[in-house]
């Protein structure tokens, strides 16, 4: 291998978005190393301004095609705290429902499709279909299963529409819900038979301690509620959030950098993980030590497992949610809340696949937003991404430079970035010509 050479990769693969690595070393010191987003920016934020307060919901849900239940439901959260409107119970548990199997849709996309490949040496998912079609068709049957939990709850698969301010325009059926259960028993094979092939699976040994920030709750594996709490030590109200998450313009992105107590921290499922583990279901704990996956875990490419873990634990809590509401039946007066218009201010936090999911939205009189902000999960990662990467180069310096190559790109992957979704500025430079 060269002492001295230069990578760019142009639209890094098996992501979503588009992403460039590059990378310049001299004398076998890193000159230069980052991941640039080249994609136009977005403007969420300034599409909202102006619209009614049962609006930004449907438009947020726009924002992704992979998590688009979690930013329909932290938008409505959002909205909900700035009204002072308070949902029934009922609609709590189904919204956690929900996002259950939007955490299953995405981690079977990333887990299975994208990030496999790597583990099984092969460019892309066709090649497996050949190798490991049981890997292939595990993946399909999960995804199709979550794809079929989120149309019964928000009405379509993607982009739900029964989730609204205040509860939901139309219930599942008991019908549904007995179909829904049934579901979910019937993966647990699957989970089997994927943890066998996962165990086969050697991962790159790399290891570097940061801070990961996730939401929390005592009582349950948080992604819909929960207070945000870092491995260094602090925890906040979800509304207080502004006081730990700082953004910043970089000139290689058109999405932000965010840090905290640190000048980068992790966001995803790791991040749940480690902040979470105790209230894991006993299942997925056991799937978890099965595939060597210990809290604290600092191996970034752990992220991987840990959303395998996550969809054994969502299909574990499902199944309890669903018994729960089938006991008690599904009430249609509990199915919407009293919604009266007011100015205010409020956050609505959760958790996307990708991790830490935050919109602040400022309501006038008439319950129209004046003001919005959107941090998004895969801009809170671009720094500790580059420092991962940082940090991983010179342990595999000596290796060719395609090696290299794949080594830097196996990181970026790890932590499943969602880059459009993160483009959500525009830096202008008005230049006065009088």
């Amino acid at each position: 291998m060269a002492n001295t050479f230069s990578i760019e990769e142009k639209l890094v693969s098996r992501v979503e978005g588009h992403g460039d690595l590059v990378l310049d070393v001299k004398n076998k010191k890193i000159e230069k190393l980052i991941f640039r987003i080249p994609e136009a920016p977005r403007f969420f934020e300034a599409m909202l301004v102006g619209r009614k307060y049962d609006k930004p919901s449907h438009i947020t849900s726009r924002i992704c095609g992979i998590c688009s239940v979690a930013h329909t439901l932290a938008s409505i959260k959002a909205t909900e705290a700035a009204l002072d409107i308070k949902p029934s119970g009922q609609t709590i548990k189904l919204r956690k429902l929900i996002m259950h199997h939007e955490c299953v849709q995405s981690n079977v996309l990333h887990v299975y499709f994208l990030a496999a490949p790597d583990f099984f040496g092969v460019g892309s998912v066709f090649p497996l279909i050949k190798t490991h079609p049981e890997v292939v068709n595990i993946a399909l049957r999960a995804k199709m299963m979550a794809n079929e939990m989120v149309r019964i709850i928000g009405g379509r698969a993607v982009h739900p529409i029964r989730t609204v301010v205040g509860g939901f325009t139309k219930l599942p059926t008991m019908e549904e819900m007995v179909k829904m259960k049934e579901m979910l028993k019937a993966s647990y094979p699957d989970f089997e038979k994927s943890l066998e092939v996962f165990k086969t699976i050697k991962l790159p040994d790399f290891e570097r301690e940061t801070e990961y920030i996730s939401i929390t709750d005592p009582t349950e594996y948080a992604l819909y509620d929960g207070n945000i709490k870092s491995t260094d030590g602090w925890e906040i109200d979800d509304q207080d959030y502004l006081s730990k998450i700082n953004e910043k313009v970089v000139q290689h992105s058109t999405a932000k950098h965010c840090w905290s107590s640190r000048d980068a921290y992790f966001v995803g499922a790791l991040a749940r993980f480690n902040n979470n583990y105790d209230q894991l279901s006993d299942n997925a704990k056991e799937y978890a030590q099965e595939l060597g996956l210990k809290a604290p875990c600092y191996n970034t490419f752990m992220n991987n497992i840990a959303q395998f873990v996550e969809v054994v634990h969502s299909v574990d809590d499902s199944i309890k949610i669903i018994d729960e509401l089938m006991e008690t039946g599904l009430d249609e007066d509990k199915a919407m809340a009293e919604i009266k218009v007011k100015a205010g201010r409020g956050v609505g936090v959760n958790e996307a696949p990708r991790g830490l999911l935050i919109h602040d939205y400022t309501y006038d009189e008439n319950g129209k937003v004046e003001k919005a902000n959107l941090i998004i999960p895969t801009n809170q990662n671009y720094a500790n991404i580059e420092k991962d990467m940082q940090a991983l180069v010179p342990t595999i310096i000596d290796k060719s430079e395609d090696e290299i190559k794949l080594g830097c790109e196996m990181m970026i992957r790890a932590y499943d970035p969602c880059i459009s979704c993160s483009t959500h500025f525009l830096n202008i430079k008005l230049v006065n010509k009088s």
